[in-house]
């Protein structure tokens, strides 16, 4: 490993302070730094926005009734109503007042979007596909 995979910062007194990485190199050592550390990394799961899908359902002016089935064609997991499934087998990610709602199907992972118009529904399915860690960006 070459010096150009990281950069050592230093004090105003030149005293060794920290270092930066580059993505490539802490991809495959973050495993090996979180367990020595003893760190868990454990991802964050945010509650689902039931209060902007609620929001929604209030204001809903389409010509149709509030949509609440799902079905998602990766894996065929299907409902009729995704706020009475317990346990749920689609997770709300996004509502907004726009009408596009988005739901993470919970065997396969696949986000189902759907996107309510005036006089119809799209749905639109995206397969699960896991995230490059070398492009992730955390703030």
């Amino acid at each position: 490993m070459s010096n150009d995979h990281i950069t050592e910062l230093f004090d105003k007194d030149g005293n060794l302070i920290g270092c930066l990485l580059t993505a490539d190199i802490w991809a495959s050592i973050k495993p090996t730094v979180l367990k020595t550390l003893g760190i868990q990394e454990k991802p964050e799961k945010r509650p689902e926005p039931i209060s902007d899908w609620e929001t929604l359902k209030e204001y809903w002016d389409f010509p149709y009734p509030v949509d609440t089935d799902v079905h998602c064609e990766q894996c065929g997991a299907s409902t009729e109503n995704w706020e009475l499934d317990e346990p749920r087998k689609f997770r709300l990610s996004s509502a907004n007042l726009a009408g596009l709602v988005s739901f993470t199907c919970q065997q396969c992972r696949a986000k189902i979007t759907k996107k309510h118009f005036k006089d119809s529904i799209k749905v639109e399915i995206q397969p699960y596909r896991e995230k490059d860690l070398r492009k992730e960006g955390r703030y």
